[in-house]
């Protein structure tokens, strides 16, 4: 006999289980959330010297983390995932009492399945407990209010700058919605990461940021994390 299963019943499990295994073989990752800040996506601005619409100081937009991270989770599902890039760096500046339900409101629509958080750069210095404490619960409610009540893999990278207060803060807020928190703070340890040692930049903030190999540095760090 080939089972109790009704003819019905048996077809609604075969499709369920060719589902679970197409879900199982790309990771499951459809819709990706990237929100950051000048790193995950900055516009032109003359002011700064600035022409692209990308990771800042990226070389080329395929060589900014977002699109390395995208590009392999293509490579390995065969298929590319939606995404959606946003520059939260007014959240980062003002995080108490921001209006994550208007500000976010497209980032909350978009409803995805893989969140990738990478702030904390233009954070005002932690120069207190307390002030530890409300980062971290500002961090808790927008991946919180990201999240929704969904299942989401989340993954929060530390500073690419490195900063301990900062940092634990994220961490703990990482911790409180299950997500993979990921520690690319030996990264900025590197000259050879940052934009200034790979080409000349007319503003020094701009040739702060990670070039291309750290770009890609960070890529793999958060590709690393993903579960397997």
């Amino acid at each position: 006999m080939m089972s109790t299963l009704t003819r019905p019943s048996f077809f609604v499990a075969l499709v369920l289980l060719c589902w679970s295994a197409v879900a199982f073989a790309d990771g499951g990752f459809q819709k990706v959330l990237f929100v950051g800040n000048s790193i995950t996506l900055h516009g032109p601005k003359a002011d700064i010297d600035w022409s692209g619409n990308w990771g800042m100081a990226a070389s080329e937009e395929s060589k900014d983390y977002v699109h390395l991270v995208t590009k392999a989770l293509a490579a390995k599902s065969g298929v590319a995932p939606e995404a959606l890039v946003k520059n939260i760096a007014d959240f980062e500046r003002a995080y108490v009492g921001y209006d994550l339900a208007e500000k976010l409101k497209e980032a909350i629509e978009f409803r995805p399945d893989l969140i990738i958080l990478a702030i904390g750069e233009n954070v005002p210095a932690v120069k207190s407990a307390e002030e530890g404490v409300k980062l971290q619960k500002s961090v808790t409610e927008l991946l919180r209010v990201l999240v929704g009540d969904r299942h989401v893999t989340v993954l929060v990278r530390s500073c690419f700058w490195a900063n301990a207060a900062k940092d634990d803060a994220l961490r703990k807020a990482c911790s409180a919605v299950g997500g993979i928190f990921v520690d690319i703070s030996e990264l900025s340890k590197d000259e050879g990461n940052f934009g200034r040692a790979e080409r000349a930049f007319k503003h020094a903030g701009v040739a702060n940021h990670p070039g291309d190999k750290g770009m890609a540095a960070i890529a793999a760090a958060l590709v690393k994390a993903l579960p397997q």
